[in-house]
């Protein structure tokens, strides 16, 4: 069980080193050197290790589009772009929108059948989010401005979780249907997203000088977001689903923003309201039903 929690709070770590590297580099070159080389260290992995071919079939290239266009670039830029002005465990907490916006993208995309407690359980887990984005926000989150009670910041997050879980929804097609390796997928995907990120941040960014680079503001969240974001997240989550149920580690998942605002606290002396707790709660209350609904469907198979 305590690699459950490991699991989480390794999560919540990357949150936390993204905001250290966007408070020192810019966000879209950072972006892209994080992206270029995971992409490029993925598809290493699956040639030279799992001996699989690297060739995209013709037909299959819509599907990779999303993943390039949605799932990392979109999603990566935006997401980075706000924590610039947005806590680490905020964000956080905000991507624990993706199971529900996911579930809805099935509901119309998959044909998954919402029972009334799924959509009970979806509109609370949806209104349990209202609390933490309706709170006073810091200064700090005004600076780009803002629509009615929502801070710009927080409306780039949420359409950067949108944007991944349309991702999601070309990844589940290309893994399931077509049988392509997630190590594979994602490798492409961060490949194509790092280098449209690389065009991005040339037209919009002042690239920092490769000295100031050669420094642990930049070095060290880089290899921490490689070495663990990428790459021992991914593998330590495919072990455990292996011995735990989707469903078990969906319920513990909301250990991560709690994990991000301990992190926060230590590192950047960032408390959080009490409206951040009441979201946790409430999102969770919301979950907990859905996921029961899953189970019963048999959408998840309980180990």
């Amino acid at each position: 069980m305590w690699l459950i929690l490991l699991l989480y709070a390794f999560f919540a770590s990357t949150f936390i080193a993204g905001k250290m590297a966007v408070m020192h580099t810019p966000p879209l070159f950072f972006i892209t050197v994080r992206m270029i080389i995971s992409g490029i260290l993925l598809l290493g992995f699956v040639k030279f290790k799992d001996h699989l071919s690297l060739k995209i079939k013709k037909e299959h290239i819509i599907w990779f589009v999303p993943i390039v266009l949605f799932h990392i670039y979109l999603s990566f830029t935006l997401e980075f772009v706000a924590m610039k002005y947005v806590t680490a465990a905020k964000t956080c907490l905000l991507y624990s929108l993706s199971p529900f916006i996911t579930a809805l993208f099935s509901y119309i995309y998959f044909k998954e059948v919402m029972t009334p407690k799924k959509w009970i359980g979806l509109s609370i887990g949806f209104l349990g989010f209202l609390p933490v984005m309706l709170a006073k926000a810091p200064t700090v989150e005004n600076t780009l401005g803002s629509v009615g009670p929502f801070s710009i910041p927080e409306i780039m997050i949420v359409i950067s979780v949108i944007a991944a879980c349309i991702g999601w929804i070309s990844l589940k097609k290309l893994s399931k249907e077509y049988g392509y390796s997630y190590f594979f997928i994602n490798g492409v995907g961060m490949l194509g997203g790092g280098i449209l990120t690389l065009f991005t941040s040339h037209f919009l960014e002042v690239w920092p000088s490769m000295s100031s680079l050669i420094n642990s503001t930049f070095l060290g969240p880089l290899v921490w977001l490689i070495v663990v974001g990428n790459f021992l997240c991914f593998n330590l989550q495919g072990h455990l689903l292996h011995k735990y149920s989707a469903t078990l580690l969906s319920f513990f998942g909301f250990m991560t923003p709690l994990f991000a605002a301990l992190f926060d606290w230590l590192w950047f002396g960032q408390k959080v309201s009490s409206s951040f707790y009441i979201t946790v709660i409430l999102v969770s209350i919301g979950l907990y039903l859905f996921y029961q609904e899953e189970l019963k469907q048999g959408y998840i198979i309980h180990k």
